[in-house]
């Protein structure tokens, strides 16, 4: 990562991925630590309980959450095991009429200049203003293609079979005007100023080459609003992220990431060659989807039928076999009336990789609330964002088997949906993209 001319004084390598974070000494003074973020990771597709994509720094001080900076190259993109933030925003463009690979690389190489330059907290005139007196508050911004670029770029050889549209689900509801897109970004903060002046920086600087498509706002726990570092809580008031994939796991990197072409842990296409171009190595793929929780019938179930469905206690997330939230679910336990303690259509029983042929994929949604309707009726749930080297290998075998019996499909509602090639993270001087664009 490029450096300014500010005095560093700090850096951690976050969960094995050597993803630094950099506060500056005028931050640092009068702080307690870096601030760290529980996660957030539902439970609709895939565990709904479970650790968050990194895990928070211990004793956080507020007073410490602007200064903290995540470096924007990497072999990675910054946003995926990031520490989950307290805003998110969800962007999709699509390319305006005429515009190609050309004009796809320009506005790439503007928006990874903006991104490199909020990440690291310098905001200027050509910004809105509203972010001047913050740091850099754990700003993350992530790029991604989806399906249609390719074509509208003239590099449908270089899509990825990966890419494949998902297939349909029986009980998807989804809009298919906040579905998909040419282009996706992700932005996550700790400060709600913070991520919409990315936001705006990004959306005016799209110009005349993209226009937005749909955008979605979501938010998660604040750093330091509770005592002590915990798993995060949904907005059915489930323990959220426990079963996550973790950095420290050997494979974690295999299911996650994809691996440069030559190496091990490739996997073949639909047509026979390799599922990953080469500008791949070092991406995943994203999962989006936009998942209605129907709260006003979930909140009528008794505290031990909301358990029953989900399989955990809603205390501590402890499975209802016993123990803590960490222990494994005996899913062999049976009650005195033979019956299994945990349901056969609980979801922490369906949704764990064990059940799924080891399918695994890296939660790291935000909820959201949208207001009312003209009923009353919460728009509310989770911007489900999943990460895995493969989603057909992740997502899909998972959610099919959700669809199927998975108790708490009778509470939510899949309303939006979108897959996205997030490539590998930049180079010192390159911009997102750049190994596909210039190819």
């Amino acid at each position: 990562m490029a450096v300014d001319d500010r005095d560093r004084t700090s850096t951690h390598t976050d969960s094995g991925l050597h993803a630094r974070v950099e506060l500056s000494r005028r931050r640092l003074i009068g702080t307690v630590g870096a601030a760290g973020a529980g996660g957030l990771a539902l439970g609709a597709v895939g565990g709904v309980a479970g650790h968050a994509a990194a895990q928070p720094e211990p004793g956080a001080g507020l007073a410490s959450v602007g200064g903290t900076e995540v470096p924007f190259t990497g072999e990675h993109q910054p946003g995926i095991t990031t520490p989950m933030q307290a805003r998110g925003h969800l962007i999709a463009f699509d390319l305006a009429p005429g515009a190609g690979r050309k004009e796809a690389a320009a506005l790439l190489r503007r928006w990874s200049a903006t991104a490199r330059r909020l990440m690291a907290g310098r905001t200027d005139a050509r910004d809105s203003a509203v972010a001047l007196d913050a740091g850099p508050s754990s700003l993350t911004v992530t790029f991604g293609f989806g399906h249609s670029f390719f074509g509208r770029t003239g590099l449908a050889k270089q899509r990825p079979f990966a890419l494949d549209p998902l297939p349909a689900f029986p009980a998807d509801r989804l809009d298919a005007r906040r579905s998909d897109g040419d282009l996706w970004v992700q932005i996550g903060a700790d400060d709600a100023l913070v991520a919409f002046d990315a936001l705006r920086a990004l959306q005016r600087e799209a110009g005349d080459t993209a226009r937005v498509r749909w955008q979605m706002n979501g938010f998660n726990r604040s750093p330091g609003a509770t005592e002590k570092p915990m798993t995060t809580r949904n907005l059915m008031g489930q323990v959220d992220g426990t079963n996550n994939p973790k950095e420290s796991e050997p494979d974690f990197r295999k299911r996650i990431f994809v691996p440069a072409q030559g190496t091990s842990g490739g996997s073949a296409g639909t047509s026979g060659g390799a599922a990953d171009p080469d500008w791949m190595a070092g991406g995943s793929y994203a999962v989006v989807r936009r998942i209605r929780m129907l709260l006003d019938d979930w909140e009528k179930l008794s505290l031990g039928d909301q358990e029953q469905v989900i399989g955990r206690r809603k205390s501590d997330g402890a499975p209802l076999t016993g123990g803590s939230e960490t222990t494994e679910p005996d899913l062999d336990k049976v009650r005195a009336d033979g019956k299994p303690v945990i349901a056969a259509n609980a979801h922490a029983r369906i949704s764990r990789p064990d059940e799924n042929g080891g399918a695994a994929m890296l939660r790291r949604p935000f909820s959201f609330h949208d207001g009312y309707d003209e009923d009353g009726v919460p728009d509310a749930g989770l911007l489900f964002i999943c990460w895995q080297a493969d989603p057909r290998r992740g997502f899909v075998p998972v959610q099919r088997k959700l669809d199927r019996g998975d108790a708490l499909s009778a509470f939510i509602r899949h309303e939006s949906s979108g897959l996205f090639a997030v490539p590998g993270g930049a180079r010192s001087g390159e911009y997102v993209g750049q190994r596909l664009l210039e190819s």
